[in-house]
């Protein structure tokens, strides 16, 4: 057995008997510190205490490389600081250096939008069912204001001013902001509420109320919404948050106004907002590749002539 391996296995008895670790935690460490031992001997390293910082991040950097997720890369730093706690305290180790290694950040993943036809396909309703109504106000309303769920399930009466086309919601922070809204969703809402008026819990305040006459929960909201676009034939798993990302999406491609759309979504810092001109770019991108003679994977010969 390597020197390697014996300090892994000493420290995982410790991890079982005298922290009780889980099962899982055990078995998670033990991977990964056996993958920076295997990294450790591919450099010609024969031991732990000999080991440099420079080495871990080199290691790390590697395996980043190879496709470890950097969540799972700071669980595996967070194994090997531990080992090198454990063999300090064996003195069998002078320093730890993963201490101060970072593991790398993940690309964030872009939010998945409906397109434009996608959207219409979705919120093409008959309005002859009350809830079914109700779901097509809700939903208009997210996709023209970019609404956040629980902005949308605590909307009051008092919250609406249909009469200037205007909507007030209060956001993350307890932060108000007025948004516009538009005709379609004016349209629909004016339905819903005629039909609200004569259902159970029509004296609440909330806008959006269950069949019960209780304000809609955020669950309720999200499986109506899952049960529309399955009607609508819709191969998509559509959940309520891709309205407000497909509602960002389309005004900074019809806009390009990255501050305006900052301010309807009511993002505090601006680099939360950027994420949509990355979609933007797509967007673009996807056009210049059908459209661009240059571009096309298999371009036709010019003329001759």
């Amino acid at each position: 057995m390597s020197s390697f391996e014996v300090a892994i296995e000493s420290y995982l008895d410790e991890l079982r008997v005298a922290r009780r670790s889980s099962p899982h935690t055990v078995s998670n460490y033990a991977r990964d510190l056996r993958a920076v031992a295997k990294s450790a001997v591919s450099r010609k390293i024969e031991d732990w205490d000999q080991i440099e910082p420079a080495d871990v991040r080199s290691i790390i950097a590697e395996q980043h490389r190879e496709g470890i997720s950097g969540r799972s890369l700071a669980r595996r730093l967070s194994a090997l600081r531990g080992l090198y706690n454990y063999l300090i305290k064996l003195g069998r180790a002078k320093t730890n250096p993963a201490s101060d290694i970072l593991a790398p950040k993940d690309k964030k993943a872009l939010p998945a939008t409906l397109n434009p036809d996608e959207v219409s396909r979705l919120l093409k309703q008959k309005l002859s069912d009350p809830m079914v109504c109700r779901d097509l106000a809700m939903f208009e309303l997210m996709y023209s204001s970019g609404l956040r769920l629980a902005e949308l399930v605590n909307l009051d009466l008092a919250d609406l001013d249909l009469s200037v086309e205007q909507v007030r919601v209060t956001g993350k922070g307890g932060k108000t902001r007025d948004l516009p809204v538009g005709k379609p969703a004016i349209e629909a809402i004016n339905k819903w509420l005629g039909y609200r008026r004569s259902l159970p819990g029509s004296a609440d305040k909330a806008v959006f109320l269950s069949s019960r006459g209780k304000r809609i929960a955020p669950r309720t909201v999200q499986m109506r919404l899952k049960k529309l676009a399955e009607s609508q034939g819709l191969k998509r798993d559509c959940y309520p948050h891709m309205l407000r990302h497909s509602f960002a999406s389309h005004m900074l491609e019809s806009s390009g106004d990255l501050r305006a759309v900052q301010e309807l979504l009511g993002h505090a810092d601006i680099s939360t907002t950027q994420i949509y001109t990355h979609l933007d770019f797509q967007h673009l991108a996807r056009v210049y590749d059908e459209s661009h003679p240059r571009a096309r994977s298999n371009p036709q010969a010019p003329e001759k002539g």
